[in-house]
C-alpha cells in the first residue's frame, strides 16, 4: 500500500484501505437502489439534497435490515420485497373490510406474499 501522506502512520493506512470498499459498496447502493444515478438537477441546493436522501437511505435500509428476521443484510432487493410484500398484504386485508392493525398476520402470510425473494430467508 502507498500512500503520498509521509506522516500518515501505517496502521492508519490499512484502516483507510480497509473501510474504502464499504464506502464503494455505500455509493453502489445509493445509485442502484435509491436514485442517486437517476436525480435529474442542476442547481447545488437540490444535488445536495438527492445526494444526501440516497445516502441516508442506504444507512437507513441498512439500519432497518439488521432488525428485521430473516433479512439478508447485503440484499438491498430482498429487503424491497419484503417491506412491499408486508404493505400489500395489509392493503388486502383493509381491502376486506378488516383492520390489518387489528388481524391477526403471523409469519405463514408474509411467507406466501414474499414469493419474489432473490434470496432463501435465513434460518
Amino acid at each position: 500500500m502507498f500512500s503520498d501522506d509521509l506522516t500518515l502512520a501505517s496502521e492508519k493506512l490499512i484502516d483507510y484501505y480497509a473501510l474504502r470498499f464499504q464506502i464503494e459498496f455505500n455509493f453502489r447502493d445509493a445509485k442502484q437502489y435509491w436514485g442517486l444515478e437517476d436525480f435529474m438537477n442542476i442547481k447545488a441546493t437540490q444535488v445536495n439534497n438527492a445526494a444526501n436522501f440516497a445516502l441516508f437511505m442506504v444507512t437507513f435500509s441498512q439500519l432497518l435490515s439488521a432488525k428485521l428476521e430473516g433479512v439478508n443484510r447485503s440484499s438491498m432487493l430482498d429487503l424491497k420485497t419484503i417491506l412491499r410484500a408486508r404493505k400489500y398484504t395489509r392493503r388486502i386485508i383493509n381491502s376486506l373490510g378488516k383492520n390489518a392493525d387489528e388481524f391477526y398476520i403471523d409469519n405463514r402470510i408474509f411467507q406466501a406474499a414474499e414469493i419474489g425473494r432473490i434470496h432463501a430467508k435465513a434460518a
